[in-house]
């Protein structure tokens, strides 16, 4: 076997493949495991409440549709947007006009409108009396 550059083909050949893997591991990076999900870290405390002003509804025009969460939205189940509690979060929701009370999940990121406080699916509004008013005041509990 002729050398190549002064070394054996099988020899250059092991060098060269070394040289690569290096580079390439060089380029892999490992997740960060440390740093916690950002809505892991904010999970309220049992019996907090969250705040006190006006919710709304929503539901058919986003039917079936995906939420921030990534699920898809269903207006008869008791879920709700939130602008920042944690996805996953269960939240007591009180109808103050008729202290009716519903349980809904945070599943998406809302409301939109800055003067109120959350979203609620159409079952969850059906389940505190506020569809046909469209809006209500309301305090959160944290569960």
């Amino acid at each position: 076997m002729a050398p190549v550059w002064g070394l054996p083909r099988e020899r250059l050949a092991a060098w060269m493949l070394m040289a690569v893997l290096t580079v390439l591991a060089g380029c892999a990076t490992a997740p960060d495991r440390a740093r916690p999900a950002p809505d892991a870290a904010a999970q309220p405390k049992p019996g907090a409440e969250l705040g006190r002003g006006k919710a709304s509804w929503y539901g058919p025009g986003f039917h079936g549709k995906r939420t921030a969460n990534g699920e898809r939205f269903d207006m008869n189940e008791l879920t709700a947007a939130h602008r920042t509690l944690p996805f996953g979060t269960r939240v007591r929701v009180r109808n103050v006009r008729n202290g009716r009370e519903v349980v809904v999940r945070i599943n998406d990121r809302g409301p939109q409108v800055s003067d109120r406080i959350i979203d609620l699916s159409k079952g969850a509004a059906a389940a505190i009396d506020m569809l046909q008013a469209g809006e209500a005041p309301v305090v959160l509990t944290a569960l």
